[in-house]
Parts: C-alpha cells; structure tokens; sequence
C-alpha cells in the first residue's frame, strides 16, 4: 500500500476515535473544543488565521511545537511523575520549565485524556504559540 494511502488511512481511523471521544466526553469538554476544527493529521491545517484547532495526534503535537521550536516541558516533577505539561519556547523566558522527553509529556497527557487546542496563526496571519490542554475531567466545563 503506497505510504500516502496509508496515511490517510490512519486520518480516517484517527476521526472516528476522536468523534467517539468527543461524544463519549461531550459534558466536560469546553465550548471551545466541541467548536474547535479538529485536525488529524500533520497534512491538515487551519481554514483560517486564529481559528481555534483541537487534536489528540502525537504528530500533529510535536510538529506544531517543533514549527516554533519549543520543547516539552513541565513547571515541576513529584518523584519522578510529570503533573504540569508545558513547552519552553525559545525566548520566551522559561528558566522555571525542566524540559522532558516526548514520551514523559505525552503520557500524562494520554493518561489525562486530554486535549490540545492550539492555534496555527494569529488572526493577523503571525505564527501563533497559543496552546492550551482541555480535560473532559476537569470540573469547570
């Protein structure tokens, strides 16, 4: 099977499991995740600059922080177990943030169930480093 067709195999697969997780979590999701476009893989993108995204792809994560080259990263570390995930961004002042492994950052982040809203632009059309994680645990949906 050709790689392009596999990929978008695995987009169709990817789809499928996030419209069953969106309907399964749909009382605690936020507003702006069940609005937000969601993207399933690296080939897709936004319709337009500072349209909110969502995504639960492990690809689609790590290249959007590579883009901007950002590392992940947590605020702190209780005996080994990351609790707080976060990027460093270059020059943006993250003398507090201890960088960690793709895999220590998404396992928690899989564990959680959560999701990553992020924007690719900022409506005026500059790249855009605004992300943020949404939890269908979290009390304040």
């Amino acid at each position: 099977m050709p790689r392009q067709d596999k990929e978008r195999k695995a987009a169709e697969q990817s789809r499928k499991e996030d419209e069953r997780f969106v309907e399964e979590h749909r009382e605690g999701l936020s507003k702006s995740t069940q609005r937000a476009k969601w993207i399933h893989s690296v080939d897709e993108h936004e319709d337009r600059p500072g349209q909110t995204l969502a995504t639960r792809s492990h690809d689609v994560i790590t290249q959007w922080a590579d883009e901007r080259g950002a590392t992940p990263a947590t605020v702190d570390s209780e005996e080994g177990q990351v609790r707080v995930l976060r990027f460093n961004f270059p020059g943006f002042g993250g003398e507090d943030l201890l960088e960690i492994e793709w895999d220590e950052w998404f396992e928690p982040f899989d564990q959680r169930q959560l999701v990553f809203l992020y924007q690719e632009h900022k409506a005026g059309g500059q790249q855009s480093n605004f992300f943020r994680l949404d939890s269908p645990e979290r009390e304040d949906a």
